[in-house]
């Protein structure tokens, strides 16, 4: 039986059986000689078994008989030197049983005192474990995911007394190999040709582990054109599962001696595989939110103008809008339902324009009562009403300069109505309590999410008034109706928040983005901005699932029949081009293709909504 006799750097020695084809020496405990000696890294030397000769190598230099060596076939009595230890090899009389033979015997033999035993039994499965354990917490503290597929396969190497190994996974339904490694810790070239494509289909197909004893001569694979061109002889090989799905799997060979492993092999590769699939999931999720918001941080660039973020159709046009408008004093009304960012879209036309370093000054016209508002936006002056105790300038004094926004404005009182229009004519304000004027230079926007024409014809909305504010309007899309838009908006705001509230949440569920995309977000982006505020601080897994951000299936919309489903988009339909032709109803009916009457019975059952009254019978013609 061969040995080593280790001289330990304070001259004590002990005499270590080569039970195992493959022996690693180094300072680390997990090794199967463990050198107590600073001098010597964790993991130095090998002593590989090949049924015939025994070879050293390592990952450092070491001297043989005071001769520089990478490898070396050892003989007897050859002395092996690294760090302040000396290892004395001792060759067997003669291996006529091999390793595993050996092994059985020494199972049941008691060996001489100051003699350890490498590979035998329960010490080894121990040993084996307690290195999986090491090297599990080892590879938890780093999200490199190259880094980690190479240590993974130099391990299993080891572990599995290969000399030679694989990882190979599947991408787009294609099985890539993405590391190859010899027993030296090298990588392999060309790879893709050196594996067996009949084995790995298998391990795919029954997504079962496989050991083969002599490939050449097995009834499965002898046939198999990779392996006699391979000449394969011992191979293994486990699948890599996540959540019942196969996404890759661990190949290990020797193509220099047949039954090279053994089931016990099998089982510690099969072990070892379902451990690397949990570590390599965690690595690659890691990984993956790294490269998302690498790419949601370049989509913002190439998506975002000034502080607003999104890029579709509807949005660039609204852009191009305000490239030509900020540059001149003209009014500007700001449509679009609660959420949808007017204020933001007004503070950029302010940032763009010559008004630019002087104050952006808003007031919410609805969330002031009325009988303040007018002091609000005015000033008043000292004793001008109970509890006016000093002057006051008002917002339109303050804007001076720069930009008024009036948000709401659809929510002014009809009497304050007069008034402002006579200070945007005029541009001249009157505090409450005073009769002097004061001339104010500023440019105002205006905002709301109101349909204004429609409250003229209510009379709740000064026409005047409307036509002063509404010389050029920007109408904002909801978010519903903003494609990707949306996607990108909520890994915005997700960074923000997580950022903010130094929370765990970095990413979306495949789930949790369908559901957003199915959700009708009448609270459009203020609504968003605040789900996801929530969900970051409530939650405690990386990834948000739908019912983090309370979109549970019964708050979605319905699924509408087929035929109501028609039915509105018909009407939407009707409505926008409507809206295109300036509410021509005989042109809306020529563009559409239709006879003018469906155009009249489609708009006098929408006024008959409003009034809550009952709709007349749809007719053959009302069809578009």
């Amino acid at each position: 039986m061969a040995s080593l006799t280790v001289r330990n750097p304070d001259g004590s020695t002990r005499t270590v059986n080569l039970l195992k084809r493959l022996t690693s020496i180094g300072r680390s405990a997990d090794n199967d000689i463990a050198l107590n000696d600073s001098a010597v890294p964790d993991s130095a030397l090998h002593i590989m078994f090949d049924g015939s000769r025994y070879q050293v190598g390592g990952t450092v230099e070491f001297t043989v008989n005071g001769k520089k060596r990478l490898e070396h076939v050892l003989n007897s009595s050859d002395t092996i030197r690294i760090g302040a230890s000396e290892l004395t090899f001792g060759a067997a009389a003669a291996p006529t049983a091999s390793p595993a033979l050996a092994r059985s015997a020494s199972d049941s033999a008691n060996p001489d005192e100051g003699t350890v035993e490498v590979g035998g039994g329960p010490n080894r499965d121990l040993t084996q474990l307690r290195r999986l354990t090491a090297f599990s917490e080892r590879l938890l503290q780093s999200y490199a995911v190259d880094q980690i597929l190479e240590a993974l396969m130099d391990e299993v190497i080891e572990l599995t007394r290969a000399d030679k190994g694989f990882l190979i996974l599947m991408e787009s339904d294609l099985l890539r190999v993405k590391v190859a490694r010899n027993l030296s810790r090298e990588n392999i070239e060309d790879a893709i040709e050196r594996v067996s494509d009949s084995i790995v289909a298998k391990v795919v197909r029954t997504q079962k582990p496989v050991i083969i004893s002599d490939a050449l001569d097995d009834p499965e694979f002898s046939s198999s054109e990779s392996v006699v061109n391979l000449k394969l002889l011992s191979v293994m090989c486990a699948p890599l599962m996540h959540k019942g799905e196969l996404f890759g799997v661990i190949y290990v060979g020797n193509d220099r001696l047949v039954n090279r492993f053994e089931q016990r092999s099998l089982d510690t590769l099969t072990i070892f595989a379902a451990q690397a699939s949990l570590l390599l999931q965690n690595a690659m999720l890691v990984n993956d939110l790294k490269l998302d918001n690498t790419e949601l941080r370049k989509r913002l660039e190439d998506q975002q103008y000034g502080d607003i973020v999104g890029a579709c159709e509807s949005m660039k046009e609204v852009y191009k809008r305000i490239d030509k408008i900020a540059p001149t004093d003209i009014s500007v009304l700001i449509a679009g339902e609660t959420g949808t960012g007017k204020e933001l879209i007004a503070r950029e036309i302010h940032r763009r324009s010559p008004r630019s370093k002087g104050p952006f000054i808003t007031i919410n016209c609805g969330a002031i009562p009325e009988n303040l508002l007018e002091s609000e936006l005015f000033g008043h002056a000292k004793g001008a009403f109970t509890g006016a105790v000093a002057t006051k300038q008002g917002k339109f004094q303050a804007a001076i300069g720069g930009t008024l926004f009036l948000d709401e404005i659809g929510e002014m009182p009809l009497p304050l109505q007069v008034k402002l229009l006579r200070a945007l004519q005029e541009k001249v304000v009157y505090k409450v309590g005073e009769n002097r004027g004061e001339a104010v230079d500023i440019r105002v926007l205006a905002a709301s999410n109101r349909v204004l024409d429609e409250e003229v014809k209510k009379g709740t909305f000064r026409e005047d008034l409307f036509f002063r504010i509404n010389v050029v309007t920007l109408k904002l899309p909801p978010l519903r109706e903003r494609g990707d838009d949306l996607v990108v908006l909520a890994k915005f705001f997700l960074a923000k928040s997580a950022k903010e509230f130094n929370a765990k949440a970095k990413g979306f569920t495949p789930a949790a983005t369908v559901s957003m995309k199915k959700y009708h977000w009448p609270g459009n982006i203020r609504e968003l901005e605040n789900r996801l505020k929530k969900a970051v601080v409530l939650a405690d897994k990386p990834l948000l699932g739908p019912e983090d951000l309370d979109l549970r299936p019964e708050n979605l919309d319905p699924i509408l029949p087929l035929v109501q489903a028609q039915k509105e988009f018909q009407k939407r339909y009707i409505n926008e081009v409507l809206e295109r032709n300036n509410g021509n109803r005989t042109k809306t009916a020529k563009d559409l293709g239709v006879d003018p009457r469906t155009v009249f019975r489609h708009l006098e059952r929408l006024e008959a909504e409003r009034q809550g009254q009952p709709l007349a019978p749809e007719t053959d013609s009302d069809e578009v």
